[in-house]
Order: C-alpha cells, then structure tokens, then sequence
C-alpha cells in the first residue's frame, strides 16, 4: 500500500530544510608561478622584457583574484610601485620600471577569496640609462652576441662567440629569444666555434669562425671552421638546419699568404703565443659576398692591418670559391687582398643589402677597446674604391659595437640600421661581474640599437 504524504507533512518538511544551516563555500589556498623567477631591465628602457604571472584558486574564478608586488629588498633599484600588472585571467603580465642600477628581490602576492594568499619572488637586475634608450633594444640570453643575419618578418638570428648556438630574436623587441639551435654537436666540437661573423645568400647562411687563436694565443681548432646552416621559413617561423662545415681556412689563407711573400704577416700571426688581436695578430671579423656573386665571398679582418702599423688600412680576403669550400670541401682559392682607409680601424662586420650597397662597421684591432674609435662606412663592394664615412657611432655605453642586423637602402635619407653590441666583458649590474659570468642567462643581454645614418 502505497504511503500517502499530507500535505501537512511536506510543509513540515520543507520549514525543516530552510531552517538547517547553509553550507559554506571553501577556497584553496591559490597558487601563483613565474614564467621566470630572473628578470632584467634597463633604467629609461622602452619595451623591457616581461614576466607572465600564472594563478588560481579552487573555488574562486580567476577574474576574483588580485596580483601585486608586495615587496622590494632594495627600493632604490625598483619599488613596488614600479611595478604594474596588467590582466585580469589567469595569466597576468608583470613589468617593471627600473629605478636604478642594481639588483632588487621583488615579491609577487595573489590575493585570493576567503583572506587566502601565496607569494613569489621575482629577482630583478636592472643595468644603467643608455643613450638614446627609445632606440634600444635587449636581446636576453646571452651577453656575447658576434654576428647576426636578418631572416625575415622583422627577425634576425644572432650568433654568440663564446658558443656555437645560434639564437632567433625579434628585432622589434626586448627579451629571450624565439628559439635556439646548438650546432656544436654536428660541428663536432666540444668549445666554441668563436663564431663572429654570417651572410644569407639564397636559403643558406654561411658562418665564419675567427680563425685565430685564442687570447692566450693558442692554436683552438674549432676556430678554424666555417659552416652553413639552411633556412626554411621566415620571421618567428624561421628554422635552421645543419649544412656542411670546413676546418682549414685558416691554413689556406696561411699558405697562400706565404706563398705571396709574407705580405700580411698571417703565417706569424698565428703563430704560437700570438695574441689574435694585435694589430699584427690574425682575426676574423666580417663575412660578406662581392657585389652580385654566389661564389666570392669576402673575410673582413679585425687583425691584421695592412700595413700592420698605426693608421694602417683594412682588410678584406676575396675566397673566390667560397661556395665550393662549404659545399665539396674543396681548398680556398684567394683574390688579391683588398685594402680599405677606415681612418686607422679595422673591419668588425661587412654587410650588404640587395642593391649591392655595403656597411662596414669599422673599429679597433685591440681586445681591450669599447671605449675606442667605432665608425660605419658606405661602401660598392669594388676594390680600390673608397668607402665613404657615414657615422660614428657612441662609445660611452656599456658593450662594443660588434654586428649590423641588415643593411637599409643607403640613398635615402635618414635611413636606419641596427647594430648589436657584445657585452660580455661589461659590468652591466655594478657589481663587478662581466655580463658572460652572469649567473642566470637571463640577465645576460646584449644591446640593439638604431642608427639614423648621415
């Protein structure tokens, strides 16, 4: 027999629940975590590098969650509220002012419902003001960037002289790379190629190595090695791929130097002890083709001078089958030497654009030289013509002028480039330390800049 409820009875019942106490809604303690636990900055920068804040709470949406900087162990290098924090999800994106020089510990809170919070420490490094700072970019991961090639989309990839990984950047912006690529292992070396200077010609970037030898003046064979790397895409899709390499440049330019009467000096400048950059010493610096060849290409020299004396001329090495050497290993066949007034500099890079229009970015032979002489020059890529002063470029900032991005059309007016400094011999933090013995890469950074040319 089925039970039958009256209807005082549900009226009982229901007077019963209303009257039990609500269940209280819990909240979990919310987490927060870095995209990074370093990051740097520059005083007056434009653009520095970010840090993504990730957070939540079980119970509570995000959107209720609130994200600050609490704390700063030294307010004079950035304080709380140089700190801002923009978003309002789960992902939240934290910049910071520098204040000053130095380092600070910043402490990054969540607040989330129910009083609950959690806590992380973000460690800050923040490098001194730099001439004209709307102009500068830092590209973070490494202090010694040696060469850069343009690959499209506003990208460039960026060649490191104290490793054999090659780094892709966004010209446009400061902060880690895009991606990375170490050809050490392929290259079959163990220590750094000292990789300083690369051209794009068709699909494939050629490499240089320095050629020399080390500061101590011992003979490194990974030095001597130039190599190729294949490009597919472009822009942030740009990928390498290992091509062909080739280990005695060094000797051929040694043998067809002495068979030509000594007159640049190579066989003693790479003799033992010899320092590579003397002025008599022996580095390589630049990498570019002649104008309108697949197949010439030309070494430009920090070391030596021709002649090895102050006021001395530049200069450039035409490799005549320089295709040939990377693609069947065949031994390089040399031009004559092509000797450039620079006013007493060296080459430091050589580039050109499609129009066949050259810069070269000359400065001193010495090692020990970021407060010396740096100048660009324009220049046809024909030898025995003169290249033409276009600038001289700052030396009171930290790093030396070591690279040009790519080469803009010279005739018009106001063109700009982008130059790339290395910085791995400056102290950058104050604190006594050279930005290549940094602890965390990404405190390491070299600069960017642009130029307006005259």
């Amino acid at each position: 027999m089925k039970k039958q409820w009256s209807i005082t009875g549900i009226a009982a019942l229901l007077l019963a629940a209303a009257s039990m106490p609500a269940q209280a809604v819990t909240y979990g303690t919310p987490t927060i975590a870095l995209s990074a636990s370093y990051l740097s900055g520059a005083v007056g920068a434009v653009g520095d590098p970010v840090v993504d804040v990730t957070v939540g709470q079980s119970g509570a949406d995000a959107s209720a969650l609130t994200v600050s900087a609490t704390a700063s162990s030294k307010a004079s290098v950035a304080g709380t509220g140089d700190v801002t924090v923009t978003g309002t999800g789960a992902v939240r994106r934290l910049a910071v002012a520098a204040r000053g020089r130095g380092y600070t510990d910043l402490t990054v809170k969540v607040v989330g419902l129910g009083g609950k919070s959690a806590t992380r420490t973000l460690s800050y490094a923040a490098s001194a003001a730099v001439r004209n700072p709307a102009d500068a970019r830092y590209f973070t991961g490494s202090a010694d960037a040696s060469a850069a090639v343009e690959v499209g989309g506003g990208y460039a990839v960026v060649a490191d002289d104290e490793s054999n990984v090659l780094r892709l950047y966004d010209r446009s912006r400061s902060g880690a790379p895009v991606r990375t690529w170490d050809f050490g292992s392929q290259l079959g070396v163990t220590k750094e190629v000292d990789i300083e200077g690369g051209t794009l010609v068709g699909d494939t970037i050629y490499w240089t190595g320095s050629l020399g030898n080390n500061k101590d003046g011992e003979y490194k064979a990974p030095r001597n090695t130039v190599f190729t790397t294949k490009l597919t895409g472009s822009g942030s899709a740009a990928q390498l791929t290992y091509g062909r390499s080739y280990k005695k440049l060094r000797d051929d330019l040694v043998s067809w130097d002495t068979a030509n009467g000594n007159r640049y000096g190579f066989a003693a400048g790479t003799a033992a002890g010899q320092a590579p950059k003397q002025i008599d010493g022996f580095n390589v610096e630049g990498l570019e083709f002649a104008p309108g060849s697949t197949t010439t290409a030309y070494l430009g020299f920090r070391a030596p001078l021709a002649p090895a004396v102050p006021g001395g001329k530049a200069l450039l090495v035409p490799v005549t089958n320089f295709d040939e050497v990377l693609a069947s290993g065949a031994k390089a066949v040399f031009g004559a030497g092509v000797e450039l007034d620079l006013g007493g500099l060296s080459v430091r890079d050589v580039k050109k654009n499609a129009a066949g229009q050259y810069l070269i970015l000359a400065g001193s032979w010495a090692a020990d030289d970021n407060s010396d002489p740096y100048a660009l020059y324009q220049w046809d890529g024909v030898p025995g013509h003169a290249p033409v002063k276009r600038a001289d470029l700052p030396t009171t900032d930290p790093g030396g002028w070591e690279a040009v991005v790519a080469v803009p059309d010279l005739s018009v007016p106001g063109a700009r480039v982008q130059l790339v400094t290395d910085s791995g011999s400056a102290d950058l933090y104050g604190d006594g330390v050279e930005a290549k013995d940094l602890a965390h890469p990404e405190w390491k950074k070299a600069r960017a800049a642009w130029f307006t040319l005259g």
